[in-house]
């Protein structure tokens, strides 16, 4: 299709991403270099173990954990943890997923912590066990998530503890670690949208996380469909090999160290994650995105992008059925955002009717809905270049402007 709009080329409208990293939305652009990666290690073969092999290293080196290796997103990870925890090493389990009723099963994980996301613990064939209260989060009380409740939880059916590492719960994991390690109960921690800050590449495993799950193409820019799944060697081993092509002859395989072939008493077959395979391009993309990414400055990346939200602040106007404010990163959570308060009596519309017609635009515009119940749309320009803020800009002066 040479070298032109792609898109236009293909009949897709491009869109303005003002809503962070969605991966509805093509996830962050890659960052500088990536893309000539990718196309270098395009034009050769090589041993997908090995070279997992040796993302394994990079990802060790940056994240300080055991192990790791690349997947095809973040979800993926997490039901290749998931699928780790219940079989270790024994092939016979890995055969047997989805199906994992006769062998310990049960993921345990706080109902704080239970989201759409969880579908990929379950994908595995696991069993998701709600425990504790969400009074915190009901306003119905102060009370958190407590050792005893973790403790009572845990039986013989019990393969692993899930963990969601938002800000609002990343202090209860060193309690949850407590409790689950004498019990050798994995903790699963979700960190797939916990970057920036880079430091959360370390912290989890600091706090004693046994996997981490993280996405690639969120903020390290690296390929859309990658992620990273880290920490202990012999988990993250157990899910190399269940995502790996294991059509090879018993006589022949030479697995690379990650996998203990004296502790699987066998070769396995096909496992659970062998739909879930990345491709050469995709694990070399990602390696080149992370030491973009881990040399990065989080807060001088972050003061660019507060810069850029106060000028299109500033050239909104002031608009009488609007209320702007810009909030820093230590405020917003991970990077700086600006918050559009919407007076629907004023404007006529609710935040999702405007959002909604910004997405009918010539450009369509994004913006985040997630606070959109509270009458807010949310500015966040992780995945927009700074050419494009000016296109926002006159989009949303559209909008309000009727």
């Amino acid at each position: 299709m040479g070298n032109g709009d792609i898109y236009a080329a293909l009949g897709v409208r491009r869109r303005l991403n003002a809503a962070g990293t969605l991966t509805r939305l093509g996830g962050k652009l890659m960052a500088p270099g990536v893309s000539a990666a990718m196309a270098a290690a395009a034009r050769h073969s090589v041993d997908m173990a090995e070279l997992q092999a040796a993302a394994s290293r990079t990802i060790e080196r940056v994240t300080g954990a055991e192990a790791g290796m690349v997947t095809c997103g973040a979800a993926a990870a997490l039901t290749l943890a998931a699928a780790a925890s219940m079989t270790r090493w024994d092939i016979a389990r890995m055969a047997a997923l989805p199906h994992a009723e006769a062998f310990p099963h049960e993921i345990l994980i706080p109902r704080t912590h239970r989201t759409g996301y969880a579908h990929a613990l379950s994908a595995a064939g696991a069993r998701l066990i709600d425990i504790g209260h969400n009074d915190r989060g009901t306003g119905a009380g102060v009370r958190g998530l407590e050792a005893w409740e973790i403790e009572a939880a845990i039986t013989p059916l019990s393969a692993a503890f899930a963990f969601s590492g938002d800000p609002e719960h990343v202090d209860e994991l060193a309690l949850v670690v407590a409790v689950c390690k004498p019990h050798g109960l994995p903790v699963i921690v979700d960190g797939a949208a916990q970057l920036p800050p880079k430091r959360n590449l370390r912290r989890f495993f600091e706090l004693g996380a046994d996997l981490v799950a993280f996405s690639g193409g969120k903020a390290i820019g690296g390929p859309q469909a990658s992620g990273i799944l880290a920490g202990r060697r012999e988990l993250v081993g157990a899910a190399l090999v269940q995502q790996l092509d294991m059509d090879v002859s018993p006589a022949t395989w030479a697995p690379p160290g990650l996998i203990d072939r004296a502790a699987l008493k066998g070769v396995p077959h096909h496992g659970l994650g062998r739909g879930f395979k990345v491709g050469k391009e995709e694990i070399v993309g990602l390696l080149t995105a992370l030491e973009h990414f881990a040399a990065a400055d989080d807060e001088a990346a972050n003061g660019v992008l507060e810069e850029r939200l106060r000028r299109i602040e500033a050239q909104l106007g002031a608009p009488k059925s609007l209320r702007t404010r810009v909030l820093p990163a230590r405020e917003a959570g991970r990077v700086p955002h600006l918050h559009l308060q919407i007076d629907a009596a004023v404007a006529g519309s609710d935040a999702l009717a405007l959002s909604r017609r910004l997405q009918e635009g010539d450009p369509p515009v994004h913006l985040s809905e997630r606070l959109a119940a509270r009458g807010t749309l949310i500015v966040d320009l992780q995945a927009l270049p700074p050419e494009d803020d000016a296109a926002v800009v006159a989009a949303l002066r559209r909008v309000f402007a009727r």
